[in-house]
């Protein structure tokens, strides 16, 4: 199965994404890229699961993916949150220009940087140009994409109850850890 991922090690994952290294605790190492994911999970910081994943991903999957954690949890978004998933999902469905720069004019009109909005702008910065359609092209780097999906699937962790969080972060790496499997 590790043969079909798109990195089959964590340090082919740290190695395409220095910015990766800023965003986590844990090291890199020549695990298979899921028994790391794993460990993760049952690591001192499992947060770094879900950092890991946004990573691992590729651009299209990590949109759907945080946009899945965020919609699982539906209690916990505003309207605008959902608005602004909309949106991204609009791009995952059809990953065209025009779907990706209403994606993006969402997150950078939301005055707060919400668990929606994050999922928007990292349909926005997933290509084309990372500013607004009437500023000068400047193409995203490559981090942006799984940058923001992480900020939104962690801001949306940080509203779970308590005693709720240990599964709830689980759950979503292990949806993580599915998808790449699949991709």
């Amino acid at each position: 199965m590790s043969q079909r991922l798109r990195f089959s090690t964590a340090r082919e994952v740290f190695e395409a994404f220095p910015a990766a290294v800023e965003d986590m605790v844990a090291t890199p190492t020549d695990r298979p890229s899921l028994e790391f994911l794993a460990g993760l999970v049952a690591g001192p910081t499992p947060e770094d699961a879900i950092t890991f994943c946004a990573y691992l991903l590729p651009r299209r999957e990590a949109v759907w993916w945080g946009f899945q954690c965020l919609n699982h949890r539906p209690e916990l978004l505003t309207a605008e949150d959902r608005v602004m998933l909309a949106v991204a999902e609009a791009w995952v469905r059809r990953p065209e220009e025009e779907q990706r720069n209403a994606a993006l004019e969402s997150g950078l009109a939301s005055p707060t940087k919400t668990p929606g909005a994050w999922i928007a702008l990292a349909a926005g910065w997933s290509g084309g140009s990372m500013l607004a359609a009437d500023e000068a092209a400047i193409a995203p780097p490559p981090y942006l994409t799984p940058k923001a999906v992480n900020a939104g699937v962690l801001s949306a962790l940080a509203r779970v109850e308590r005693n709720a969080r240990a599964s709830t972060l689980r759950l979503f790496a292990d949806m993580g850890g599915q998808l790449a499997a699949r991709t």
